[in-house]
This record gives C-alpha cells, structure tokens and sequence, in this order.
C-alpha cells in the first residue's frame, strides 16, 4: 500500500509541478474581489452599514458563487509570500524525499524570492498580504506583516537550513524571531497568559490562531537559537490558546465575543501549532488539549461521506460546499499526528481519495472550491494551490521515511 501511495503521490506532484512552472508564481485570490479600491469600499461599507453594504458586496457574492472567473475584472495577479513558503517548504519535502537536485534548486528560489519580497518600512524581516486588507476593525494596509503569514517564512527558512546548513538562512530566522518577539504586542488575559496582535498595528488581541501561530514560532526559535526569553512570551500565547479552548474540545476563531464561529482550517493551524509546541518542548497541558481537539475535529468538520467540510458554526452564508485550503490543513495534521490519532488516518485516506478522484485537473493544478453548483476552477496560489502541494509533499515525505524504517 505505501508503495501505491507513494507512485500515487509522485505523480500527481510531478504534474502539478510541470503546471506550476508554466502558469507562473503570481495569481488571481479569493480576496481579489476587494483587494481594488471599488471591491474595498463596499467591503467596508459592510461592516460599518450591513443593509446598504450586503447591496454593495452582492454583484461580488454573486460572480464567486456563479461567475468565480470574474475575479480578473476586480484585481490583478499578485504575488503572495504566505505561498512562496510553502513552495519552498514543498520543494525542499520533495528533495528530502526524492533526493533529486532540481527541488532543491526550487526551494531556494522561493526562499530567495521570500527574502528579497519581505515587508518594507520594517526593520527586522515579516510578511503580510499584497492588498489592503479590509476587515471589521478597519483596513490594514499592503504589507503590513501578519503574524499568521510570517511563521511559514520562518518554517521556510527552517527547513533550508536543515537542508544545506548555510548560515544566511539562519540570519532571517534570527530577525523573524526578533520581529514576533519586539514588533508584535502582548496582551495580557490572566496572570500566565497573554493573548497577541495580529501585526504590528493591533492595539487588541484575542484571534486564538494568531497567538497559536506565534507560539509556535516563538518556541521554535527558542530552541534553535538557544533564547529563553523566546520561550516565556511562547508560554503565555501558549497558556492564552489552551485556555480558550471550549469544553467540546473546539477553538472559537476569537474571544472578543463576536468572531465565534469554527472552521476546519483555523482549528488545524491551532492543532498543528500544540502538536509541534508539544513535540518541541513536551508541554504537559497540550497532550489533553490535543486529545479534546482531535475528538472535536473528527466528529464535527467532516460531512457524512468522511470528507473535510468548511465549518462546524460559520459566520455567515457561505457560497461553498468544500474548500482545498480545508483538504490541505486536514493532510498536514494527519501526517503531523500519523499513528498517534487512529482517526485520523481514517480522515485522511477519505480526503487523499476524492482529492485525487475529483480535484486535480487535467493540467497538473485543483480545483479551489467545490461550489453549490459547479466548481471554482480559478488557480488561487494563497488559496489551497501552495498549501495542498506543500502538504502532499510532506505526507510522500512522511511515507518514504515510514518505508525506510
């Protein structure tokens, strides 16, 4: 079976590898609807006058649930960092696990492209999104970095210099680790926790997958470049994140009150974060809040037939059934906690299964979203592209080292 799955999975990443080549390193988003001024204003016309602002918004609902191609009249392609990490993190998984030069050669232009495309204006090296991000508590200009986008530079940069060991990888972690720790602000939720901003520019926390995202990267650091003050501020977004947690094992997306809602991928990235904390550091809280959360997830985000589905509680209509970016995180937890979750691998299998069955294309790359009719055919890099690749190159990762031992 390993060695079905590995030709299975070679195959399909060769495909998309020889797509992505050819279709380039820029893409149209699912932001693209209100990354241009006109899309923008009505977005915020939403959220400070909902009835005139839904009018606003509807020829945009409109085109994603109908007309997803209509993207390319509201925005132009754009670069994103968030997914240049994950090629480089997918690339180098492909050389570790195929050994061939040529992924390698890959990973490094990503990384390279991630150095020289970092956040300008700041001192010490971050990433955020190409586009003026309209949200409910205002808009957060272009490249303002985004603790929820930065860690993945870092992982990508990581994993470079496991690979080859040049010190230049390991001067941007040091600055990264620098950012998340001096740039990004605390807010204190008891008297051992501490929940984070968002960017630089919060002056509120209480998003749990950010503060588990800086965790995370705090941690990280703190072990690889020998900082305990690293690993204090990590503890308190870690305390923050378990204490957050609800008494059904789910993470709401915040504890404002009003953000309320679960989701598949959000509740992964948290996953994710205290199984490598844990991994990391054998932090004896997150092996219950693991067992909670695993329970949750494999009972509540997964319809009938065993398939990823987009939320538990969602915060609003939604125009979609199924959503790549949710196969992608489902892959990377299951490979992350593979033999530990029985569950788990019962998961996965069901999503490797109808991804290869129903959302590859014919040119190499997927499917973005399965819509209520029809599908959303739009090739989105920041949008399930990068992140299904990266996690199917862990998992063959994953598969070649189960054969080798």
């Amino acid at each position: 079976m390993s060695n079905e799955l590995e030709n299975k999975l070679l195959s399909v990443l060769e495909r998309f590898s020889a797509w992505l080549s050819v279709f380039g390193e820029t893409s149209y988003d699912y932001q693209s609807y209100y990354a241009a001024p006109l899309g923008g204003a009505a977005k915020g016309l939403y959220y400070r006058r909902p009835v005139l602002g839904t009018l606003a918004v509807a020829p945009m609902v409109l085109s994603e649930a109908f007309f997803p191609s209509g993207r390319r009249f509201f925005s132009p392609k754009l670069r994103f960092p968030i997914a240049d990490a994950h090629y480089a993190m997918g690339f180098a998984f492909l050389h570790r696990a195929t050994g061939e030069e040529r992924y390698y050669e890959r990973a490094v232009h990503y990384a390279q492209v991630l150095a020289e495309t970092r956040s300008p204006g700041f001192a010490r090296y971050g990433w955020g999104y190409p586009f003026n991000w309209v949200t409910g508590g205002g808009t957060v200009p272009a490249h303002t970095p985004l603790i929820t986008s930065t860690p993945y530079a870092y992982e990508a940069f990581d994993f470079l210099y496991q690979t080859d060991g040049d010190e230049k990888w390991l001067d941007v972690m040091q600055s990264i680790a620098e950012h998340a720790c001096r740039d990004i602000r605390d807010f204190p939720t008891s008297p051992s926790a501490s929940s984070c901003g968002y960017s630089p520019l919060e002056e509120v926390g209480g998003v749990v997958n950010a503060s588990a995202y800086r965790a995370f990267l705090l941690t990280s650091a703190s072990v690889t470049l020998r900082n305990e003050e690293y690993w204090k501020i990590a503890e308190r977004n870690l305390n923050y994140v378990l204490d957050a947690q609800n008494e059904d094992g789910s993470w709401y997306y915040s504890t404002d009150g009003q953000r309320n809602f679960v989701d598949h991928f959000h509740t992964c990235f948290v996953l994710k974060a205290l199984a490598k904390i844990e991994e990391m550091t054998g932090h004896g809280r997150c092996g219950a809040a693991l067992e909670r959360g695993v329970r949750f997830y494999a009972a509540g985000l997964f319809d009938p037939q065993g398939r990823p589905r987009p939320f538990f509680r969602a915060p609003r209509l939604t125009v979609y059934r199924q959503e790549l970016y949710d196969y992608a995180e489902c892959i990377n937890l299951c490979v992350l906690l593979r033999k530990r979750f029985p569950v788990l691998d019962t998961r996965m299998g069901v999503a490797l299964q109808d991804l290869f069955s129903r959302w590859q294309k014919a040119d190499g790359s997927f499917r973005s979203r399965k819509l209520m009719l029809g599908w959303d055919n739009v090739p989105m890099h920041r949008w399930g592209q990068s992140q299904i690749f990266r996690s199917l190159c862990f998992l063959l990762h994953g598969v070649k080292s189960s054969a080798g031992e």
